[in-house]
C-alpha cells in the first residue's frame, strides 16, 4: 500500500495487517500475566503446600524467562534474514502448542515432582517463543505505519498487551470465584490456560493474512540484508544497544513489579484474599489500556525523549509511596496504589514500543532488539521472584517500590541522551 504526501511516496501496510499485528500481542501477555496471577494456585497444584512452594513457582517463571533472550536472538536472526511475517507466524505456532500442553498437564497428586518439571519445560518453550514475539510486532508496526503516527500505532501493541493482561486477570478472577477448594486445584486451574490456547490458535489463523513489512521488503529488493545481522549490530550499533537496554530495563521493572507482581504481593504481604487481589489488578489493567494510546500520541506530538523522561522521573518518585499505600489495609488505598503503578508501566511501554525499534537501521533491527531483551530477563522475569525473596528475608514491605525507583534512577542518564527519532527512522527506512 502506498501513500503520497508532500511529493513523497510512502510504502505502508494496510490497516488490516497493522490491526492483526497490534492486537495479537494479547496472547503473549495473557499467558505471562496469567502465570503470575495464578502463582498462588499453581504453587499448590505443582509444588505442594510447603513454605517454599510460592518461591519455587516464581523461580520457574524466572528460569523460563531466561529463555526469552535466546528465542529473541534466534527469531531476530531469522527475521532480519527472511522477513518479519515468517517470524510472527513461527512464534505464535509454538505458543499455541505450549499453552494447550500446559492446560493438559498432570498435577503433583498424579505424578509427583515430575509435574513441576514438566511445567518448567513448557514455560521454557513459552519463554523461547515469546522472545521473537513482542519485538517482532513492534518492529512490524513501526516499519509499516505512517511516519507521523508511528508512536500511536506502535503503542497499540502495548495497549493490546494490557488487554491480554486484563483478560488474564478477569478470567483468573472468575475462575477462582466460581471454582473453589479441591475442584480449583484438581481441574479449575486448567480453564484459564485452555482459554489462552484458543486465543493463540485464533491469532495464528488471523496472522496468515498479514503482509511482509514494506521496509524489510525494500531491503530485500535492494539486496541489503546481511548474513550476520547480530555481528553487524554488535560492531556498529553499540550506542543504540545501550539506549534500548535502558528503555527495556525501565519498561520491564515497572511492568513486572508494578503490575504483574502486585496480586501476589497483595495476597502474600498485604493479607488480601486471592479473588480480591485479582479484581483490584483487573481495574489497574483497565487503567493501563486507557493511558497507553495517550502516551503513544504524546510521543508523536512532543517526541519520544521528553515523554519517556517524564515517565522515568515519575518512576523514581512514586513507586515507594504506592507500595506504602497498598499496605494501608483497605481496598481503596490498595486500588489507588495499583492503578498509579500500572499507569507508569503503561506509559513507559507505550513510548518504548516506538522508540526502541527506531534506534536501529532496518537490516539489523530485530537482532538489535534481541540483545535488549537481556534487560527484560534481568529486570522483568527475575524481579517478581527477587521482590518476594527480599520481602520474605528482610521483612521490609517497601522493597518492591525501592527496586523500581532504583532502576528508573539508573536509566535516567542514558534516557537523557536519547536522540529524538519521532520524525524519522534511523538508517533509511520504510518510505
Amino acid at each position: 500500500m502506498t501513500l503520497t504526501t508532500s511529493g513523497t511516496t510512502l510504502h505502508i501496510l494496510p490497516r488490516s495487517s497493522l490491526a492483526v499485528a497490534a492486537f495479537s500481542t494479547v496472547v503473549e501477555w495473557y499467558d505471562f500475566t496469567l502465570y503470575l496471577f495464578m502463582t498462588t494456585v499453581l504453587s499448590r497444584v505443582f509444588f505442594g503446600s510447603g513454605a517454599g512452594s510460592l518461591l519455587t513457582t516464581l523461580a520457574v517463571f524466572a528460569i523460563a524467562y531466561v529463555m526469552r533472550p535466546l528465542g529473541a536472538l534466534v527469531f531476530g536472526h531469522l527475521g532480519d534474514r527472511y522477513g518479519r511475517r515468517q517470524v510472527l507466524l513461527a512464534s505464535m505456532t509454538m505458543m499455541s502448542i505450549a499453552m494447550l500442553a500446559t492446560a493438559l498437564l498432570p498435577i503433583r497428586e498424579q505424578i509427583g515432582p515430575a509435574a513441576g518439571l514438566l511445567l518448567l519445560l513448557l514455560r521454557c518453550v513459552m519463554g523461547f517463543s515469546v522472545g521473537g514475539e513482542y519485538t517482532g510486532v513492534m518492529t512490524y508496526l513501526v516499519e509499516g505505519a505512517v511516519p507521523r503516527r508511528r508512536g500511536l500505532v506502535a503503542s497499540l501493541a502495548a495497549a493490546a498487551s494490557e488487554i491480554g493482561a486484563l483478560l488474564a486477570v478477569a478470567v483468573t478472577a472468575v475462575t477462582t470465584a466460581l471454582v473453589r477448594g479441591p475442584a480449583l486445584e484438581s481441574w479449575g486451574w486448567r480453564i484459564p490456560f485452555l482459554v489462552g490456547a484458543v486465543l493463540a490458535a485464533g491469532t495464528l489463523i488471523a496472522r496468515t493474512v498479514m503482509r511482509e513489512s514494506p521496509a524489510f521488503a525494500g531491503v530485500q529488493q535492494a539486496s541489503a540484508t546481511t548474513s550476520r545481522p547480530l555481528r553487524q549490530v554488535l560492531r556498529f550499533q553499540r550506542a543504540a544497544l545501550y539506549r534500548t537496554f535502558a528503555i527495556s530495563a525501565l519498561g520491564s521493572i515497572t511492568y513486572y513489579v508494578g503490575i504483574t507482581y502486585v496480586p501476589t504481593y497483595l495476597v502474600a504481604v498485604g493479607g488480601f484474599a486471592e479473588d480480591d487481589a485479582l479484581w483490584l489488578a483487573t481495574v489497574a489493567s483497565a487503567a493501563v489500556i486507557a493511558v497507553t494510546p495517550l502516551a503513544g500520541w504524546l510521543a508523536d506530538r512532543f517526541g519520544r525523549r521528553p515523554t519517556i523522561l517524564v515517565f522515568a522521573f515519575l518512576s523514581v518518585t512514586l513507586p515507594v509511596a504506592m507500595f506504602a499505600i497498598m499496605n494501608g489495609g483497605g481496598h481503596t488505598p490498595a486500588l489507588a496504589g495499583a492503578v498509579v503503578l500500572a499507569l507508569l508501566a503503561g506509559g513507559v511501554s507505550a513510548v518504548g514500543a516506538s522508540a526502541s525499534p527506531e534506534q536501529f537501521p532496518v537490516a539489523g533491527r530485530l537482532s538489535g532488539l534481541a540483545v535488549a531483551t537481556v534487560a527484560t530477563t534481568v529486570f522483568g522475569g527475575l524481579t517478581p521472584y527477587l521482590a518476594q525473596l527480599l520481602v520474605d528475608t528482610s521483612g521490609w514491605r517497601l522493597v518492591p517500590g525501592v527496586m523500581v525507583a532504583a532502576v528508573a534512577l539508573a536509566t535516567l542518564p542514558v534516557l537523557w541522551r536519547l536522540p529524538e527519532t519521532s520524525h524519522g527512522l534511523r538508517g533509511g527506512d520504510a518510505r
